[in-house]
């Protein structure tokens, strides 16, 4: 009788080499190994850092003119006023100035605009004022509304718009101080009655 070789146990698949199903199944299961050693993939790199945006470009700077600041600094100087000259004698240098502030008067000034100074003898009205004491004469002259006449040594520092200087005496020296006084005093208009010894400088 035949005896025929059988498996070692019941249930367990057969391994034989020749089994084209287990050789498959074999062949298509990956390894621990093969698993382990596939890289992963690493952290993603930020953007680009931003380079800084360069501004316009800066424009030429100006640089004064050399005459500005000389323009500019005669600007601010006092102008001087309108200089008139009527000749007159010494002793008819009042009548003269009085004449002067009559027509100007008429023309449209303001009695308070005008101030008459003298270079000797006082005017008649000032005379008749100062009678009456210093204190109500100078009173007047700071009120400034009315025609105020005074010596041109002893006027009191003020300005007035038009300035009547009547050359009624005094030496070359007075005279040439009593005109500084009066365009020193003068706002917009110098008048002049009498005869000067030296062009008035302007």
């Amino acid at each position: 009788m035949e005896i025929h070789k059988t498996d070692s146990g019941q249930g367990v698949p057969s391994t034989d080499e020749t089994d084209p199903v287990a050789r498959t199944a074999a062949t298509t299961v990956p390894s621990p190994t093969s698993v382990a050693a596939t890289p992963r993939p690493g952290p993603r790199p930020g953007p680009p850092a931003r380079r800084p945006v360069p501004g316009p470009p800066a424009g030429p700077t100006r640089t004064p003119k050399p005459g500005a600041q000389a323009r500019r600094g005669a600007d601010s100087l006092p102008t001087l006023p309108e200089l008139q000259l009527l000749p007159a004698l010494p002793e008819a240098a009042l009548d003269r100035a009085d004449e002067a502030v009559d027509l100007l008067l008429d023309t449209g000034r303001a009695p308070g605009q005008i101030l008459v100074l003298t270079t000797a003898e006082p005017h008649p009205w000032q005379q008749h004022e100062q009678s009456f004491g210093a204190e109500r004469y100078w009173a007047q002259f700071e009120a400034g509304d009315d025609v105020f006449y005074a010596a041109a040594a002893d006027c009191r520092p003020a300005r007035r718009e038009v300035v009547v200087l009547a050359v009624n005496g005094g030496d070359t020296g007075v005279v040439q101080d009593a005109l500084a006084v009066a365009l020193a005093r003068a706002g917009s208009l110098l008048i002049v009655c009498g005869e000067t010894p030296l062009p008035v400088q302007r």
